[in-house]
């Protein structure tokens, strides 16, 4: 089937790339020129696990393509995915004048039916002003042409999207014609999926409530880690207590330092603005948000606790990116985490494996590190913020006679602290019992 994928985002390049490996002809558009010169060139833009390999041999297959315009991408293709972004405003609303102006582009190009795709994270009834763009911005000559919209959200984790796609849990499908029903059925036929078909209103909200309701397991998790260190109780035994239970499951019951990255917090503001706009006042996602941004905080005080005197003190950061195994920087807690720090006179270094080029374009006055060692070199403390699996293989024997104190603040609960105070460490961690 060809198909066009406008919009060489996250979402739109992983998409194109894995519509191409399972058999489809593709081509990738984007409006920024630099970024399909880069891709023509095979050089991926974004750091995703497998997705440069499986870019490069869908190329060279002449399956997957770049360039061009949403002009020719309408006129050479059929179905046409819509995978712009969609970035929050002030008021968290979502944003979606590209949407807008995509949805216009196609319609002028026009000749003959195509399936326009909502790819994009989209508030509810997106899909009909998509329609209604479509149908106002027809040329007179072109009035009587058919078309279908329809909703096929992403569900992709940063980190493992090609197995997501590939071996997703289900594919949602929203539309409202037997026609699109029939071709996205056989564009997701070669992975056999479980498919989901509903109204396009409703495919819309099912990625808005996944994503929200996974933000709310994290952030009562944190309170819950709150909870525990008031009491003396451990949160990860807690979490491992409650997660035998089918009805509530271990994914997502983690406590840590807040989630970040560029869809749950954008999605929970959008899903709050919804709802405001439909007339319910979501008050339990205003807590879902107002207990993640808390959790930040309290992490900084812990330190200050522990530390006392923050000003000249040289604090060495474990993992800038907002989760193991991407390079993505948007709404990292660890932006947060080390501007308070140099608020209060703290030298940050800091260590990523594969995140330092995008940090370096957002943090001021940090000393990015080659390694973890030269990272330890000096420092009255670590605090580790991404579990990246390097970082559970760290020898912490050599990292103590590096350090001025051996301390470390465990942002992830990823280490055992017995074991890090047999060999002389003071450790902390979240919600293992510790108040401050």
């Amino acid at each position: 089937m060809n198909i066009s994928i406008i919009g060489c985002g996250y979402v739109g390049l992983v998409t194109g790339v894995c519509l191409a490996s399972i058999g489809h002809r593709v081509l990738c558009v984007d409006s920024d020129q630099e970024k399909i010169k880069k891709l023509k060139a095979g050089h991926v833009p974004i750091y995703e696990p497998g997705l440069d390999a499986l870019m490069r041999e869908a190329v060279k297959k002449g399956r997957l393509s770049f360039g061009g315009s949403v002009r020719e991408a309408t006129q050479k293709t059929d179905v046409i995915f819509i995978a712009v972004g969609t970035p929050s405003k002030k008021n968290g609303e979502a944003d979606l004048t590209y949407v807008e102006n995509v949805a216009r582009q196609i319609a002028m190009s026009m000749t003959a039916y195509k399936l326009i795709i909502e790819k994009s994270t989209v508030p509810a009834e997106t899909g009909k002003r998509i329609e209604r763009t479509i149908r106002l911005n027809l040329p007179k000559r072109s009035k009587t042409i058919p078309f279908d919209v329809a909703s096929n959200p992403e569900f992709l984790r940063e980190g493992s999207a090609i197995e997501d796609f590939m071996n997703p849990d289900r594919v949602v499908i929203g539309v409202e014609s037997a026609r699109a029903e029939k071709i996205l059925r056989e564009i997701y036929q070669p992975l056999n999926p479980h498919i989901v078909v509903t109204n396009i209103n409703s495919a819309e909200i099912i990625k808005h409530a996944s994503n929200s309701f996974l933000a709310t397991k994290i952030s009562f998790a944190n309170a819950l880690a709150q909870i525990c260190d008031r009491v003396g109780a451990d949160v990860l035994k807690v979490a491992e207590g409650m997660g035998y239970d089918k009805r509530i499951g271990k994914s997502f019951l983690r406590a840590g330092i807040g989630y970040g990255g560029s869809c749950f917090p954008k999605d929970v503001d959008a899903f709050i603005r919804l709802s405001e706009r439909s007339g319910y006042q979501f008050n339990l996602l205003k807590e879902v948000r107002q207990v993640n941004e808390e959790q930040k905080a309290i992490f900084v005080r812990l330190i200050e606790d522990k530390l006392w005197i923050l000003k000249d003190k040289v604090i060495g950061v474990l993992g800038l990116a907002f989760k193991p195994d991407t390079d993505d920087m948007r709404n990292a807690p660890s932006l947060d985490i080390i501007a308070a720090l140099q608020k209060e006179g703290a030298k940050v270094k800091a260590y990523d494996p594969q995140a330092m080029g995008q940090a370096r374009k957002v943090l001021k006055k940090v000393t990015f590190c080659k390694d973890i060692y030269a990272l330890a070199k000096g420092c009255d403390c670590l605090l580790l913020l991404t579990e990246w699996g390097e970082f559970k293989k760290i020898n912490f024997k050599k990292v103590k006679t590096l350090m001025r104190q051996a301390v470390i603040f465990d942002g992830r609960n990823l280490y055992h602290a017995d074991r890090l105070n047999d060999l002389g460490y003071e450790y902390y961690g979240i919600g293992r019992g510790v108040s401050v």
